[in-house]
């Protein structure tokens, strides 16, 4: 029998190994497990942040007349918004074949066209990642619910939030997250939606509650919450489902997931101590009100930084959040005389507004955070992240006014006077949140 020589099985071996030296050379996509594990998870922990986390916080926020009117917006519109999302939203969000590439996405994807069982994205199925982002569109527009609660028609509200996930959410998204988008090829670090989810409804909250108006009887007449419970809750379900919000924008189960998850809960933790403490000094006693808004607050501010920032970063970015959402939700609303009924412009807008600035600092290395990109100084950074937020504030601002104003014009906005005296739950939707 003919000997076999060692330079024969070392070819052989090496030509069963080429194509796998091929993959890894091309960079091609293979899937992996363990990221699509995570981000499944991910996905139902951000969808439990709407529902039932924000329905119940809101819900608690309200009077009892309007308990059910908010649970119904949340509700509802993740129903419409998923809708909305595979039909066109990610198309114009993640497509980056469209001409107008560095502000919008193309229609190459629009009714998920070309995304199947064994379509890619990354080491996730393409499925998973247009998932997990819808859950994103879910929530951002759900957010402005509370700004103007208990005074605007569902029809009016539904028609508006449809139009604005499509000209508002998807452009912002875009330009944030996907190759070629403005503020991704500058260089603005937004890791999981301080311009995307937070300063862009934070504004667009803000224009609607000046455009709708001030509730009846505000702020003469008291409209203190019928159910600090029901919020408690909702907002315990939303410091848990941000693990998903966070921890999951990096698309893998990695070490930059594990500190995302680690940042979030530090920064929480400190916006938490320091609003109880303002309050604790100011009034003489800490409020559950209090401490539950600033968990949210808290959560706001390091969304942008989560994946940049260390544990003292986040610490920081976390105090810093609590004193100034605290400013915004009652100093500001109250010298400013706007009636943003459950703060979202005060938590979302200026938590979202701190918290992407506050980035462009403790990213630095000295700060425990992943480090500047070459070339970049601070004040540079900085810069990048101010273009961020100002491009965001302008652009939510000036469309959602002029979405608002249509919107106003060809259907109204706001219910009668008899219906907002009577409560939204019987007079637009028939049902009472108690039987008492």
């Amino acid at each position: 029998m003919k000997k076999i020589s060692l330079k024969t099985i070392w070819g052989f071996l090496l030509a069963l190994g080429m194509p796998v030296l091929a993959m890894a050379d091309g960079h091609e996509a293979k899937l992996d497990s363990g990221d699509t594990a995570w981000l499944l998870t991910a996905s139902a922990l951000v969808l439990f942040m709407t529902i039932p986390g924000l329905a119940l916080f809101y819900a608690g926020l309200v009077r009892v007349k309007n308990v059910l009117s908010v649970l119904m917006q949340c509700f509802a519109l993740t129903g419409v918004l998923t809708i909305v999302w595979v039909v066109i939203g990610y198309s114009l969000a993640f497509d980056t074949t469209g001409s107008m590439n560095t502000f919008v996405g193309g229609f190459s994807k629009v009714f998920a066209s070309g995304i199947g069982v064994d379509t890619l994205s990354g080491t996730i199925p393409e499925s998973v990642f247009l998932m997990f982002q819808m859950t994103f569109a879910i929530i951002t527009p759900a957010l402005m619910v509370g700004a103007f609660a208990e005074r605007i028609k569902f029809s009016a509200m539904t028609v508006f939030m449809i139009v604005w996930s499509i000209l508002v959410y998807a452009p912002i998204c875009h330009m944030a997250w996907a190759e070629g988008g403005f503020f991704f090829d500058l260089g603005v670090l937004d890791f999981a939606g301080g311009t995307v989810v937070h300063i862009n409804a934070g504004i667009a909250a803000l224009v609607a509650a000046l455009i709708i108006g001030k509730r009846q009887g505000y702020p003469e007449t008291s409209m203190t919450p019928h159910n600090l419970g029901l919020s408690v809750i909702g907002a315990a379900m939303l410091w848990v489902g941000w693990f998903g919000f966070n921890a999951g924008s990096a698309l893998a189960a990695n070490g930059t997931a594990t500190m995302a998850m680690l940042v979030t809960q530090v920064a929480t933790a400190g916006a938490v101590v320091t609003w109880m403490l303002i309050e604790w000094i100011k009034n003489g006693k800490p409020s559950i009100l209090g401490v539950i808004t600033a968990a949210v607050a808290g959560l706001v501010a390091i969304t942008p930084a989560s994946g940049s920032v260390g544990p003292m970063g986040a610490l920081a970015i976390g105090i810093a959040s609590g004193i100034a959402c605290y400013w915004g939700a009652t100093c500001l609303k109250a010298k400013c005389g706007y009636d943003d009924s459950l703060d979202v412009f005060g938590v979302h807008g200026i938590g979202g507004i701190v918290g992407a600035l506050l980035t462009g600092i403790f990213v630095a290395k000295g700060f425990g955070g992943t480090g500047l990109a070459e070339g970049v100084t601070m004040g540079g950074q900085l810069g990048k992240q101010a273009i961020g937020v100002l491009t965001t504030v302008v652009y939510s601002g000036v469309v959602s006014f002029i979405i608002l104003k249509i919107v106003d014009a060809t259907m109204g906005l706001r219910v009668s006077e008899e219906e907002e005296t009577q409560g939204l739950d019987s007079s637009l939707h028939g049902e009472e949140g108690y039987n008492l």
